[in-house]
């Protein structure tokens, strides 16, 4: 009977870690049932998730094989993330920012002579608009006439638009 009643509060658990996270399956949720303190197996899991009918939604793979960025800069840099005079290097990227069940993506450009963070955008989508509108604001602020802004090859900073307005900065 004791048994029983802890497979129920279990399961209970079980169903609300899938309807936030449906793409979860039986070894992620015995993760996510140990942080919420549970002590529980990952074959009791698997047959409590097998007796309610819960399966993983299996994601489709995006496979990146075979494709090119649609500009590829040069690597000005070369790794020397040092200079000794303001505004003259810049590096830019994108990180994302958890709050609750969504992501905010942070958009932001440095200045690599005091490390100092002098523009920065903050948006819901990880797409071309944020890294474009974070530019326009290091533009308004600062005189970058002949400055380099480095980043990573991500798809926002190889895209034919932001290379068009890196060249008319």
């Amino acid at each position: 009977m004791a048994r029983q009643q802890r497979d129920q509060i279990i399961k209970e658990h079980i169903m609300a870690i899938h309807h936030s996270r449906p793409f979860y399956g039986y070894p992620r949720i015995t993760v996510a049932l140990k942080k919420e303190g549970f002590c529980v197996n990952h074959k009791r899991v698997y047959r409590l998730m097998r007796e309610m009918n819960i399966h993983s939604i299996i994601r489709k793979k995006r496979r990146y094989f075979g494709r090119k960025a649609s500009v590829v800069l040069p690597n000005r840099l070369n790794r020397e993330f040092q200079t000794n005079r303001p505004n003259q290097l810049y590096v830019t990227d994108i990180t994302y920012i958890a709050c609750g069940q969504r992501f905010y993506y942070l958009s932001a450009v440095q200045d690599l002579y005091n490390n100092e963070v002098v523009a920065w955008k903050l948006s819901k989508r990880n797409d071309l608009e944020l890294v474009m509108k974070t530019v326009e604001s290091l533009t308004a602020q600062r005189d970058v006439q002949g400055a380099i802004l480095h980043s990573d090859q991500g798809f926002q900073y190889t895209t034919k638009a932001y290379q068009k307005r890196l060249e008319t900065v």
